[in-house]
């Protein structure tokens, strides 16, 4: 297991123990990491206590943040900078888009289901990166969540595809422009999980049917194998990839459809 003992990572997105923002916590506080929760109105704080406590992955700080407000993640990083001092990363692991608008052709998405989409799903990451980085003063890395849905037409998941293709521009952006600071900016494109989220994607069975005979690997890619992935990228064994789309998926996405 790499060695993140000492280093202050903040977790934000967790929603219950299927989470991959969940895998993520657990796989970094078996490597040392000091864990600082985001969480959005008290019933998710009571869920991320409880899930914590039972699991044991206590964090050291848990901090409210609604991310659609610049106001409020500003907010958010001046409480841990007071209460924390620094950090050395974090996981954005934060996305969101109305059920309706995954549903039948994307020619349907409303304006408001589109700039809901990109607001939670990728303009996220901008904000949370702008009122970080001024905590990493030692440098370290950001690590985003995306799927395969934001290269290529995946039914039933439309506007969030185009979030996510924003989202991976997005990393390329922040890589660019945070390299000089010594952060590196990487997202993990991971295959299909059955997460809550998932259970929002229309016919989700039916994108995994024939997943494990076509996948290389010839299986479903694990929950813990994304969270070992965010674990790399935010270790000192990743000091050189940045701006990178890191495929975690059994390697479906070499696959022609």
């Amino acid at each position: 297991m790499l060695n993140l003992k000492n280093k202050n990572i903040v977790v934000m997105g967790v929603t219950n123990k299927w989470s991959i923002a969940w895998a993520c916590a657990k796989q970094l506080h078996e490597a040392g990491a000091n864990i600082i929760f985001s969480y959005y109105g008290e019933r998710s704080l009571r869920s991320l206590e409880k899930l914590a406590e039972s699991e044991n992955v206590t964090g050291i700080l848990n901090v409210s943040c609604d991310v659609t407000a610049d106001e409020d993640v500003e907010k958010a990083f001046n409480t841990i900078k007071e209460e924390v001092g620094i950090i050395h990363g974090i996981v954005h692991s934060v996305a969101f888009a109305k059920k309706d608008e995954l549903a039948g052709k994307y020619v349907n998405t409303t304006r408001d289901g589109y700039s809901l989409a990109q607001d939670v799903s990728a303009y996220s990451l901008v904000s949370v990166s702008k009122y970080a980085t001024p905590l990493m003063t030692e440098g370290g890395g950001i690590v985003t969540m995306s799927y395969l849905g934001g290269e290529r037409v995946v039914q039933n998941y439309n506007v969030m595809g185009v979030a996510k293709a924003a989202l991976e521009m997005s990393v390329r952006y922040l890589a660019h422009d945070l390299g000089e600071d010594n952060i590196r900016v990487n997202a993990i494109s991971a295959g299909p999980i059955k997460t809550l989220s998932a259970k929002g994607v229309s016919d989700f069975d039916k994108l995994c049917a024939g997943y494990e005979d076509r996948a290389p690997l010839k299986r479903m890619v694990k929950v813990e194998e994304v969270g070992n992935t965010a674990v790399f990228l935010l270790s000192d064994l990743s000091t050189g990839i940045t701006g990178e789309v890191m495929h975690v998926d059994c390697g479906f996405n070499i696959l022609g459809y």
